[in-house]
């Protein structure tokens, strides 16, 4: 599953960040590692762009970067 399929309050799992060279250094340096949650925060009125959180931090990014990171859903525990 891709980043941007999340909706808003939904969170996942960062399991891969394809792309290369300067991209893909930058989006780690952001916070985007493998393993780490992030939530989508809001969708900009136009689409673009989307603000997510990750390590106590929000951060706005397209969703065309944002296509290239790929998810594993995160479940809410049932009570």
């Amino acid at each position: 599953m891709r980043l941007t399929e999340l909706k808003k309050g939904e969170k996942g799992v960062i399991t891969r960040i394809n792309g290369q060279g300067l991209l893909r250094k930058r989006l780690s340096e952001m916070g985007f590692i493998k393993g780490k949650t992030i939530e989508a925060v809001r969708y900009a009125p136009l689409g673009s762009p989307v603000v997510y959180r990750i390590l106590n931090s929000e951060i706005a990014i397209t969703p065309e970067i944002a296509s290239l990171i790929e998810i594993t859903k995160k479940e809410l525990p049932l009570l």
